[in-house]
């Protein structure tokens, strides 16, 4: 009697184990020009679904329970909220025109929303569903970046070139900082010391102090072979172990990978082409990166530091998100 119950706890304990293991590692990226969103299997390493979506879906998030995927529908000017297990579409929440990236505070109730055309970042009420208010900032707004303890919020303009500093408990702004051209992405580092703003023209990555709002250091790219014109840095990711910070830049087909505390480049990988995004796994074991012209994602050992498969999507893959752990 005891080896039956021994046995069947066994056997549930085997099932929810592999059940979150699969759940844990779903990887959703948006493809602009196909009005989709896949959905990888990073196991696997292969696309299990594809689902349509609004029209020019770039920015995509999940809520930290991993229930929510949240799609900027840059086109249809406003945010779909789908169920992270069937993709199927839940509700519509409202954004100003053309939203492009956004970020959920802490507690998943509001929600920041860069919006592309109107030069405003969108503060939208996760339960009521509605508006909060519209903080004015520079020509073109897109990156997104928040605190841990969500109070204070980054957002960049890319025309007016500069990251702006807004504290959401007042909702308002208390610095601009001048960047380099056409900042794109906002990063604060796990410690929340510092925030690593890209300008895709400029071809740099700024290093700012939150507490000093002074930029600390400047990082600028130089690759072998390739046209310095081709080096734009878009995406920016950092392990938590504050080790490696990881940038895309964009038509030069690499991620760069540097040392988070000296701020030195430590390698290039050669990814696919036109790189914009990357997400990882909740383990930090693996990279994602979306490569849009080249309509792949790069999947990469970061242990290794070694891209180990690219897998085929829809049509310019733009923004990407991983599975939380359940």
């Amino acid at each position: 009697m005891c080896f039956i119950r021994f046995f069947i706890v066994f056997k549930f304990v085997i099932f929810f184990a592999l059940a979150k293991d699969c759940f844990a590692n779903l990887a959703y990226i948006t493809n602009e020009k196909d009005n989709t969103v896949s959905v990888i299997d990073i196991n696997k390493q292969k696309v299990i679904k594809t689902v349509n979506v609004g029209q020019r879906p770039r920015g995509i998030i999940m809520t930290k329970d991993g229930k929510l995927v949240l799609i900027c529908a840059s086109d249809d000017d406003r945010v779909e909220v789908r169920e992270a297990e069937t993709l199927k579409l839940k509700y519509h929440l409202p954004s100003g025109p053309d939203p492009e990236l956004f970020i959920l505070s802490p507690e998943d109730d509001v929600l920041y929303i860069a919006n592309e055309d109107d030069a405003m970042v969108t503060v939208v009420d996760m339960i009521d569903k509605m508006i909060i208010d519209d903080i004015p900032v520079g020509v073109e707004p897109e990156g997104m970046g928040l605190t841990n303890d969500g109070k204070l919020l980054v957002n960049t303009s890319e025309t007016t070139n500069m990251a702006h500093f807004i504290d959401t408990g007042t909702l308002e702004i208390v610095e601009n900082i001048l960047v380099d051209q056409r900042p794109r992405v906002a990063m604060f580092t796990p410690d929340d010391k510092e925030v690593w703003v890209s300008a895709e023209i400029g071809g740099t990555v700024k290093i700012i102090d939150p507490q000093s709002k002074e930029v600390s250091h400047t990082i600028g790219f130089k690759i072998p072979g390739v046209n310095a014109d081709s080096v734009q840095p878009v995406g920016i990711r950092h392990t938590n172990d504050g080790k490696y910070t990881f940038v895309a830049l964009g038509p030069a087909n690499r991620i760069a990978v540097i040392d988070q505390k000296t701020k030195e480049l430590i390698k290039y990988l050669l990814v696919g082409q036109r790189v914009w995004q990357m997400a990882f796994t909740p383990d930090q074991k693996t990279l994602l990166s979306t490569n849009g012209v080249s309509n792949d994602v790069s999947i990469i050992d970061v242990k290794k530091l070694k891209v180990k498969k690219s897998v085929k999507v829809g049509r310019f893959p733009w923004g990407v998100v991983v599975s939380p752990n359940p």
